[in-house]
């Protein structure tokens, strides 16, 4: 894998001002009494394009697949607008959590939370963070895992990006071959881990 499909080049790409809008929160759970890991899970092309008015830049059903399997079973915690751009919601099988900052806003079928950290706090399995752009950069900095569908495909119009990994924070795990779907678009399956 290229390393510079992940990880910026230009250092001065993460500005001070990034930094300081960083709020750490604990994964500690108070209700289990113990640390709870945090994952994400995206699908991505090279320039970290994620989205385009409001949906994904490309169809790929087998990542809708992969997507599935492995957040079954887990709570799914995303922003308002992820949650709105679902077309049968709330997904099956899996805890929905949305994070708004309207306190009044109701989602049926799912739990509301105003911050990330009330809702990670909520949780008693490894949650995974789905989206969008805002949730994944307030959330990225506390996961331990990123697994991500890394589309060869453009988005030109995208105007929605997954944070640069830095190479000094995360290293590849597992990364498969590329596929190629039945829509004809390419594709392959990264996991990244944080460097202990």
């Amino acid at each position: 894998m290229e390393t510079s499909i992940l990880f910026p080049s230009d250092p001065d790409k993460i500005s001070e001002k990034d930094i300081l809008h960083l709020h750490p929160f604990s994964t500690y759970n108070s209700n289990t009494s113990r640390h709870l890991e945090l994952w994400a899970i995206v699908a991505m092309n090279r320039d970290n394009a994620i989205g385009r008015n409001g949906d994904l830049p490309w169809h790929i059903p087998e990542d809708m697949r992969h997507f599935k399997e492995l957040t079954m079973g887990h709570p799914i915690i995303m922003g308002r607008k992820t949650w709105e751009s679902i077309p049968r919601r709330p997904l099956p099988g899996r805890r929905n959590i949305v994070i708004s900052r309207n306190p009044d806003y109701y989602a049926e079928g799912a739990e509301v939370f105003c911050s990330l950290e009330e809702a990670v706090d909520a949780c008693r399995e490894v949650p995974f963070i789905i989206g969008g752009a805002q949730i994944y950069e307030k959330a990225v900095p506390f996961c331990s895992k990123v697994f991500i569908t890394m589309v060869d495909s453009p988005a030109d119009d995208a105007d929605a990006f997954f944070p640069p990994l830095s190479e000094a924070e995360w290293k590849v795990a597992e990364e498969s071959d590329f596929f190629t779907s039945k829509t004809g678009v390419n594709y392959k399956f990264i996991t990244m881990a944080r460097v202990k």
